[in-house]
């Protein structure tokens, strides 16, 4: 069985516990569910967007004139939009860092990490059932494209790999529990 595990993500920020990660989720996905509109875009808020760009400048406020918070070289990590002012956009990555990014930088790409609070590796299976068979095991925080989710199991890629499965949605960071994509 092939072991994947993350590359090029650790970013030295605090650690935040896997149960705080876990219950910002369920919150989130209550409000989504039923959720606020975006002031700029009328899109929901909050809502799961990719990174653009290669290398990306999370700032402390909506403007050039704040200074850098942190700099993202992984294109395609998910953050969750949390707000928005005018062309900028209030994030927050899958570590609980939140700042404000150029809405240039963001893509409605949808893609996820496996969840920072996993602790034991995650099966990407051939079929979305526990019963189906393993093609690999994923370590915490491998990056996923998304191509659909039923509200249990997410259809993805994972990324650098030719590799196709389901992975349970619970698992999954960048993905609302129970959100249907298609």
């Amino acid at each position: 069985m092939l072991a994947i595990g993350a590359i090029g993500l650790a970013l030295a920020c605090p650690e935040i516990a896997a149960s705080e990660l876990q219950q910002r989720a369920e919150t989130q996905a209550e409000q989504t569910s039923s959720g606020p509109k975006g002031r700029e875009t009328g899109l929901k808020v909050p809502r799961f967007v990719s990174l653009r760009s290669r290398e990306a400048r999370m700032r402390i406020g909506p403007s050039l004139d704040y200074g850098t918070q942190w700099i993202y070289r992984v294109a395609g990590l998910p953050f969750e939009i949390t707000a928005e002012y005018g062309n900028w956009r209030q994030v927050r990555d899958s570590d609980g860092v939140s700042g404000w990014m150029h809405r240039a930088l963001l893509s409605s790409n949808r893609t996820a990490l496996v969840g920072p609070w996993i602790a034991a590796h995650v099966a990407i299976r051939a079929e979305p059932s526990t019963a189906s068979r393993t093609l690999a095991s994923l370590a915490a925080r491998v990056r996923l494209s998304i191509d659909s989710c039923d509200g249990s199991w997410c259809k993805v890629e994972v990324t650098g790999h030719n590799l196709e499965g389901f992975v349970r949605q619970t698992n999954l960071w960048g993905v609302y529990p129970n959100e249907t994509i298609r």
